[in-house]
């Protein structure tokens, strides 16, 4: 089974995206991918899953990798839709390359410390042998060289620097810590910084060439992207935000082509106004959280952020009420949505709905 997407197709996605950054594209960018037939080839040794970190190390990279070539071979990209794989070794897996212990319990993955240290007594370096670090690196180098610059392997979620250092200081610790001892949280934040540009630019290293870059959310760049995040301010006030977290995520924004921001949550809100005023920040995916409206219902939140001159992304919801949201809003330019998934029976329904939002097929 081949991936079928040709240079005439990153080509297009490239100028669209190139496009659509600089804000000039005129309609939002919806990535479609849509199951087709099986092929006939032999099947993998293990089924695609969610969790690269759930593949034990008898499965060798290239055998993941035939895996993702599987899996992506099952789709057409259509719209904006671009191929890439992720390795999913959990959020903030940084820490585990600084020392925390890494735990996957087959849901998800839990960082903690290996040692209680007080923070005067931390000091973050990565060891490059942690065996997730090399497995990583070495999907992304079996990846590269399978797909020679027509997949993108996607950024491992990093995670967030304050969300890094509250893996070894576990919140309670850390909201102590603001208080206690701002300085030396200062201190091992900047830290964490440089010890974050480090791994991304090894992994950016071994992923040449690529037609561009991605993280976990899927948005395309032709240049350097991240979705920068920091959980942990949901439990902070806004003063804290703009002392702890906003500097750190505006240098971060400045090295980075195409910075996002993964607002997640009601919690976060308070801090939006601030986060909108970082110049090199370039959009705001907006997840409002469990138990809360859905997506299309926060209208005032996706036209702040419009307002303020930044992109948007509309994830965890559907074609439907996207629609919904840009009805009450009165434009789409601007947003980007997550990626869509669908059956064959549902492209005419679909079809439809993105002639509505001026997006070709």
């Amino acid at each position: 089974m081949s991936i079928r997407f040709t240079a005439a197709q990153w080509q297009a996605r490239r100028q669209d995206a190139e496009a659509w950054w600089q804000g000039r594209l005129e309609r939002p960018l919806v990535p479609l991918w849509v199951h087709r037939p099986e092929a006939s080839r032999p099947a993998p040794p293990q089924p695609f899953r969610h969790w690269t970190c759930g593949y034990g190390p008898e499965i060798t990279a290239e055998q993941v990798v035939d895996i993702w070539d599987a899996h992506l071979g099952s789709y057409d990209f259509l719209a904006d839709a671009f191929p890439y794989v992720f390795s999913n070794f959990g959020p903030g897996v940084l820490a585990g390359f600084l020392g925390c212990q890494a735990d996957f319990d087959g849901s998800t993955v839990w960082f903690h410390p290996s040692q209680d240290r007080a923070l005067a007594d931390l000091d973050l370096r990565i060891d490059w042998q942690h065996p997730w670090l090399t497995r990583i690196a070495d999907l992304t180098r079996a990846a590269t060289s399978r797909w020679q610059g027509n997949v993108i392997v996607s950024f491992t979620d990093l995670g967030g620097n304050l969300d890094i250092l509250s893996s070894f200081r576990p919140s309670e610790q850390l909201l102590l810590d603001l208080y206690d001892c701002p300085e030396q949280v200062e201190r091992v934040l900047w830290q964490a910084h440089e010890t974050w540009w480090e791994c991304y630019q090894h992994f950016d290293r071994l992923a040449q060439p690529r037609p561009g870059t991605t993280s976990w959310a899927g948005i395309y760049s032709p240049a350097c992207t991240y979705m920068l995040q920091c959980d942990f301010c949901y439990m902070i006030s806004p003063s804290m935000f703009d002392r702890f977290v906003k500097p750190e995520l505006a240098a971060s924004a400045r090295r980075l082509d195409h910075a996002f921001y993964h607002l997640d949550g009601v919690g976060q809100l308070p801090h939006l106004d601030s986060l909108l005023e970082i110049p090199e920040l370039h959009g705001v995916q907006w997840v409002p959280g469990a138990g809360q409206k859905p997506p299309h219902e926060w209208p005032e939140v996706y036209a702040k952020i419009l307002k303020a001159g930044k992109l948007a992304q509309f994830i965890g919801g559907d074609l439907q009420g996207f629609r919904r949201l840009v009805d009450r809003l009165g434009t789409a330019k601007g947003f980007v949505l997550s990626t869509q998934g669908i059956a064959p029976s549902q492209l005419d329904e679909t079809a439809r709905l993105l002639a509505q939002l001026g997006v070709p097929l």
